[in-house]
């Protein structure tokens, strides 16, 4: 059954609002290419109409904080098999991409719609963009593809759903809605598959069970986030936004985590001991005296800015530390799983591998 966004207006009863009947995916384009947060916060368009070597057009080209690709496809006009062919086929061209011609499709990028950053690199954009020291070591070791429609009809969403739980192909969709109240539009989107959802994030990798240990992506220096904070006072954490946040909600009491710093390494694991907080609500015991996190006893105090806004607020997850290293400590090896997720449940080989090498480099057994 296709999928519909309904919107109502409550401070004055309850009233249906307007769908509006204009073509919005005319315009997806544009509002994607101008703020493409409003998909994910964790992606960065690098190229427009980006022209393949099968002589076809990729509509927005993206890279997430792991340095892995995105294919967003507008639907437009295309019946469900042809664009998800079409987006088959730019996959098919996208993983093939190295890094000298990333960084050229991104030049190209601002020639055509930023004349006025032509010139910036591709790794100062990221670094810019990501707020992070360093793009990652190996750009595209994977890509996700998300088709983008204003609604979804029966067969598309059989399609992927097929492609993604039978293939392991990492396909998603997005829509959106415009909602009219009085002189006022409003743009709402849902996905299609929970993009926090596990999910292999290596094209084609056969999946595993889940092993029970999770994997925290832990944004040390964003938001004014501190890993010297965490490792103290016993916490994993996430904020600036729900799709940042919402994912602390998978932790579970009793289980292990494993804490990766992007572009430093890992640098903790422990037990989760406790639920999700606002920052200002973080319960801390020092000399055996319990009492609330303040502002003035971390480095990086910032994460107190939005704790009055339950949307942008930093939460925070208890953690007994098994074993937490000093940043210039942090593990790193090729081949390690590394995710944009705040939190996830990795189900590919590479984390099975990733938690073995960790085991033996932390000491845990």
């Amino acid at each position: 059954m296709p999928l519909e966004i309904g919107v109502w207006r409550i401070d004055k009863g309850l009233e249906k609002l307007e769908n509006k009947s204009l073509d919005i995916e005319e315009h997806l384009e544009d509002f994607l290419a101008k703020d493409i947060s409003i998909a994910s916060p964790n992606w960065m368009v690098i190229g427009r109409q980006v022209y393949t070597d099968y002589g076809k057009y990729i509509d927005l080209l993206a890279i997430d904080r792991d340095g892995n690709l995105v294919v967003l496809e507008l639907k437009k006009d295309k019946t469900p098999r042809e664009v998800v062919a079409q987006v088959l086929d730019y996959a098919s061209w996208v993983k093939n991409l190295k890094d000298n011609e990333i960084a050229s499709i991104y030049d190209d990028y601002l020639k055509k719609f930023h004349k006025n950053k032509v010139g910036m690199s591709l790794d100062q954009a990221f670094r810019d963009f990501f707020r992070v020291r360093e793009l990652p070591d190996e750009l595209n070791e994977t890509h996700q593809l998300v088709i983008v429609a204003s609604q979804l009809d029966d067969s598309t969403e059989r399609i992927i759903n097929y492609l993604a739980d039978e293939h392991n192909v990492p396909i998603n969709a997005i829509f959106f809605r415009i909602f009219k109240d009085g002189e006022r539009e409003y743009l709402c989107s849902m996905w299609f598959i929970d993009p926090s959802l596990p999910n292999p994030t290596i094209v084609g990798e056969e999946k595993e069970p889940w092993n029970g240990e999770y994997y925290i992506s832990f944004g040390h220096d964003m938001g004014g986030r501190r890993w010297e904070d965490a490792k103290k006072y016993g916490y994993v954490s996430g904020g600036g936004g729900t799709w940042y946040s919402n994912t602390l909600c998978l932790l579970e009491k009793g289980k292990r985590v494993w804490v990766n710093i992007p572009g430093q390494g890992y640098v903790g694991v422990g037990e989760v001991i406790g639920p999700v907080v606002k920052v200002d609500e973080f319960v801390i015991e020092e000399n055996g005296i319990q009492r609330k996190l303040t502002p003035n006893a971390l480095v990086g105090p910032n994460i107190f800015n939005n704790k009055d806004d339950e949307e942008k607020s930093e939460y925070l997850v208890k953690v007994k530390w098994n074993k937490a290293l000093d940043i210039n400590q942090a593990i790193k090896e090729k081949g390690f799983f590394g995710n944009q997720n705040t939190v996830c449940k990795p189900v590919t080989k590479k984390w099975g591998y990733t938690v073995e090498r960790l085991k033996l480099r932390f000491g845990i057994s």
